[in-house]
């Protein structure tokens, strides 16, 4: 055996020993309720009008374009999830692939885009609380003050345990994905297919379709959530998987029903300068007012997608602080409620600051800044799994099944590429913004390592860890394990 074959096949694994006390509490129900939440958050509510305005029909094509590129990330950690199903979902894995440089750019990206997008979920829920109570459309400081509040109630539940936040997750995912089925299910019969054409009123089909398919981008960030928490899921192996399929499945399908009905319900000139495009499908097919019914559902979907992102943000910068990648007390458990408390509380202040800082700008100002900032920083770590997924192909093996290898090859690559189109396709300013962003995190990476190598600053790990080897001997691969 050449010594680069034994290089390549020593594997350093952290003794389970050392990794903070996680509870496995979420079922196969509350991890999906944990993609679908995540997913549908405030905005699909405005998506059918921002299509109509910039694309027109044919972004019925585009979502479906997006919902393929979607499902077959999905697959991709589907894969990694059952294979590799470590806390950190997508930082796991780019870590396992390519080390530890490119593993602290994705939880530093990831952790970032996750508090930056929990302030643009909060203004969103505000936005919509607005209809009932009229002083937060004016009101900037209060505005700013109840967004502020509901982070540190969720914040205050995910702290309880991860059962009460899985279970929170689950009830406000029931309570809009139902409505919003009823009316894409409903709808289809009150459809004209006048409303359809012209196909792409704007200009060329493709320009229509790539536009369209950046703007439903955001639609779909989540799809992963069900990877992040990996070590706090029951049956890891099996649930991960399925959780993260049904929940992308369901909600494509859910988001194809409920915009074809809108179009198909709504001339098109109405829909691109409506502010409430499922209240004014409502009404077509009902009568009567139905602006403050689908504000209350749009606060619902708003305050179960806050509560499902603010769960993930503590995990990510837990899994990277055990490695020794972030600070330790990111790494901290609370042994009695088995929450990462620290790093919950800390991913709120930074949630709460962002949204002080900006309160003197109008609530869809705040919605459009935050909205730019999380998207890039979401979108590199995608690209970074499928690619991780690719190289373990070859560097771990044994933990995929090899009758679908050329299969899983596939997807991974096309996963790869959807991933680097839709980052392209979110323009320049924010590629430029999120590669500043993934820039400023180089200083804290090598503090970190300069703190590692001095001494006191160690990872978490204990000293005892394990050596796998595979030998082949004789045309037989033997495993020995030194520990």
């Amino acid at each position: 055996m050449r010594p680069n074959d034994l290089h390549r096949s020593v594997h350093y694994e952290p003794s389970p020993a050392a990794r903070p006390v996680l509870k496995r509490s979420l079922g196969l129900w509350m991890a999906t309720a944990l993609v679908i939440g995540n997913m549908i958050g405030s905005g699909v509510f405005l998506l059918p009008s921002s299509l109509a305005a910039e694309a027109g029909p044919i972004s019925i094509f585009a979502l479906v374009l997006t919902g393929i590129g979607a499902m077959m990330l999905a697959l991709v950690f589907a894969n990694l999830g059952r294979a590799f199903p470590r806390t950190g979902g997508p930082y796991a894995y780019s870590r396992r692939a390519f080390g530890d440089f490119v593993g602290f750019q994705t939880a530093w990206g990831y952790w970032i885009a996750v508090w930056a997008g929990n302030a643009a979920i909060a203004v969103a829920f505000v936005s919509y609380a607005s209809v009932f109570w009229g002083s937060l459309a004016t009101n900037r400081l209060l505005a700013a003050g109840v967004g502020i509040g509901t982070i540190w109630l969720l914040t205050w539940v995910n702290i309880l345990g991860v059962r009460q936040g899985g279970m929170t997750q689950l009830v406000t995912t029931v309570l809009k994905f139902v409505p919003l089925l009823a009316i894409g299910v409903i709808g289809i019969f009150f459809i004209k297919a006048d409303n359809f054409t012209p196909l792409s009123p704007n200009g060329s089909i493709w320009a229509g379709m790539s536009t369209a398919a950046a703007l439903t981008l955001w639609a779909f960030i989540g799809l992963e959530s069900a990877t992040v928490p990996a070590e706090e899921v029951k049956n890891p192996e099996r649930n991960i998987p399925r959780a993260t399929i049904y929940g992308t499945l369901g909600t494509t399908i859910l988001y194809l029903l409920a915009i074809v009905a809108v179009m198909g319900i709504v001339p098109i000139e109405r829909l691109a300068v409506s502010n409430s495009p499922f209240a004014l499908a409502a009404s077509e097919m009902f009568g009567g007012a139905w602006g403050k019914a689908i504000a209350a559902i749009a606060m619902i979907s708003a305050f179960g997608c806050l509560n499902g992102w603010i769960l993930l943000q503590g995990r990510v910068p837990l899994a990277a602080a055990r490695d020794g990648l972030f600070p330790k007390a990111f790494g901290k458990v609370d042994e009695e409620r088995h929450t990462p408390v620290f790093g919950l509380v800390v991913s709120s202040l930074l949630v709460s600051g962002l949204m002080m800082m900006n309160y003197t700008e109008g609530l869809v100002s705040q919605f459009t800044f935050f909205l730019l900032l999380a998207t890039l920083t979401t979108l590199v770590p995608y690209a970074y799994s499928a690619a991780a997924e690719m190289h373990m192909f070859f560097s771990d093996r044994e933990l995929f099944s090899g009758r679908k290898l050329g299969r899983d090859v596939a997807i991974a690559s096309l996963a790869f590429a959807y991933s680097v189109w839709a980052i392209y396709g979110a323009g320049f300013e924010v590629i430029a913004k999120g590669f500043m962003l993934m820039l400023f995190g180089i200083p804290v990476y090598l503090y970190l390592k300069w703190r590692e190598h001095q001494g006191p600053d160690r990872p978490l790990a204990p000293p005892k860890e394990e050596l796998r080897i595979d030998l082949p001997l004789n045309g037989v691969k033997v495993k020995a394990t030194i520990g």
